[in-house]
């Protein structure tokens, strides 16, 4: 108790005190205490799946298909599907934490209103939990590197800053998917994450490139976070940098900053009224 009062009266005062106490860390910290006694297959289905879609796609119609242009060099599709998937990969691992296991600390456990009764702002809780999803994004796209770097799908050494791209995609999925999972209510109101990824998965270019689609589905797809996402890990994958890398990461630079700002003013109308 004495420790709460003495954090409350530090951060009193002070610009934005009642949004951030500079805690976040505490809610990382719960985290790894809940996961030695959570189950670990929640975790692996969600690692699991792009490594099959790149077995299954990669040397399967890998074998039919050959080569795909990309640029003006033909690149073995196997090699070309790689970094759509680590992408794929490290926005499951955000996407999951910050959706689902946010709507049962939300609506089921009630967890963040206690949180929020402490000298904890709607910011700690925010960041804390999207730092957790982002552990868990970066744990899948070291998994899937490790993976597709032995079938040697790694062109160069430089594809390793692919990583810290897929986390960065990850950090705009997971701040973006809290603040829409605040408003849901219902595990049917849930299942509308699935109903969009999916199509953004298979749409966005991870398997095939979009110009083979018309003009106008093009188009769409391009406004797509997703198809961002994988062609911002694709450029740094095979060294391919320019004017739309910018692009690509001022898209997601726009995202995680609206995600943060809807996560933080959401919980704050929720709990702290």
């Amino acid at each position: 108790m004495s420790n709460a009062v003495q954090i409350a009266d530090a951060r009193a005062n002070k610009f934005g005190h009642q949004l951030y106490a500079g805690r976040a860390r505490a809610i990382v910290e719960r985290s790894l205490l809940a996961l030695r006694s959570s189950t670990w297959v929640p975790i692996a289905t969600g690692f699991v799946e792009p490594v099959l879609y790149l077995l299954a796609f990669g040397y399967g119609m890998g074998e039919l298909i050959g080569n795909v242009s990309y640029g003006s060099q033909p690149i073995d599709y196997t090699v070309f599907i790689a970094p759509g998937l680590l992408a794929t990969s490290a926005m499951n691992g955000a996407i999951y934490d910050s959706t689902w296991n946010v709507f049962f600390k939300l609506n089921e456990s009630k967890l963040y209103q206690g949180m929020l009764a402490t000298p904890l702002g709607p910011l700690d809780v925010a960041l804390g939990e999207i730092t957790w999803a982002l552990l868990r994004g970066l744990s899948y796209a070291m998994a899937f590197m490790a993976i597709a770097a032995p079938l040697g799908l790694v062109p160069g050494v430089s594809a390793i800053l692919a990583i810290p791209a897929a986390v960065f995609i990850a950090f705009g999925f997971a701040s973006f998917g809290m603040a829409i999972t605040s408003y849901f209510k219902t595990y049917q109101q849930m299942g509308m994450i699935n109903i969009v990824l999916l199509p953004m998965f298979l749409f966005s270019g991870s398997l095939y490139p979009i110009s083979v689609y018309p003009d106008w589905l093009e188009f769409i797809i391009q406004l797509l976070p997703s198809w961002h996402g994988i062609e911002l890990v694709r450029d740094i994958w095979f060294s391919a940098f320019d004017s739309g890398t910018l692009i690509h990461v001022s898209y997601f630079c726009v995202m995680i900053v609206t995600g943060l700002y809807f996560t933080t003013r959401r919980l704050r109308n929720l709990f702290m009224r």
